[in-house]
């Protein structure tokens, strides 16, 4: 008899990672600032969404704890809660371990390998690697 030992789920962060359309309404966050729903809205417009479908989206992220509300107004104010930068981060260490294993190496090499890179953004990339390796 064989016994499937079940792996351990993977420890999350505190706060889940944003899904696409999250992150959507997080980038407009991140650029406007504290916005109402209406605002984040407008802002959305070209991408075929209701009204009361960006007011869930929005209450849900912050049940979720992805944003802030602030009911100082008459209408509801929403903040990203985390700065841009820190959810980048979080979102790629996830990428890191669940498509590349782990491997920045691999990580980095399917990036470049991807699209077309320039030789203004190699330059850049050596300068950062040189960067991160005197810090380290």
């Amino acid at each position: 008899m064989v016994l499937l030992m079940k792996r351990p789920a993977p420890s999350t962060p505190a706060i889940p990672l944003p899904t696409e359309a999250e992150l959507a309404i997080l980038t407009i966050l991140w650029s406007t600032g504290p916005a109402t729903v209406r605002e984040v809205y407008d802002a959305l417009s070209g991408k075929q969404i209701g009204y009361t479908t960006v007011l869930k989206q929005m209450q849900v992220m912050a049940e979720k704890g992805l944003v802030e509300r602030s009911e100082r107004f008459r209408s509801h104010v929403y903040g990203a809660r985390l700065p841009k930068e820190h959810t980048r981060q979080l979102l790629d260490g996830n990428l890191l371990h669940r498509a590349f294993d782990g491997s920045a190496k691999n990580l980095v090499l399917g990036a470049l390998s991807s699209k077309k890179v320039s030789s203004a953004e190699l330059d850049e990339i050596r300068q950062l690697l040189d960067q991160f390796e005197k810090g380290s």
